[in-house]
């Protein structure tokens, strides 16, 4: 799952996503795009989690990987500059221009 996850960054595809939301306490499937792979900034117990944003919702999403059911590279790719808006500091290296 990783391993797709960070072809998906690489070459810039929307991966859909199956995982459990402890929230609403179900399943949900989202279409979101690939930000990395790292703790949390803001978490106490910080491991790594995939950094992610939630085309459906419009937000950012971090799962645990145990959250995740499965983890899907389309074939649908992204612009960084549409989603990105602040100073980046990814623990995946990628060539994503001024957004790397």
């Amino acid at each position: 799952m990783r391993t797709e996850f960070i072809e998906a960054i690489h070459e810039k595809k929307i991966i859909e996503v199956e995982f459990y939301s402890k929230k609403d306490d179900t399943n949900r499937t989202r279409k979101c795009i690939p930000f990395d792979y790292a703790p949390n900034k803001r978490d106490k117990n910080p491991i790594d989690k995939y950094q992610l944003f939630d085309l459906d919702g419009r937000h950012n999403l971090a799962l645990e990987e145990s959250k995740i059911f499965s983890l899907i590279k389309l074939d649908e790719e992204f612009e960084p500059s549409d989603y990105i808006s602040w100073e980046t500091d990814w623990s995946i290296a990628r060539d994503w221009g001024e957004y790397s």
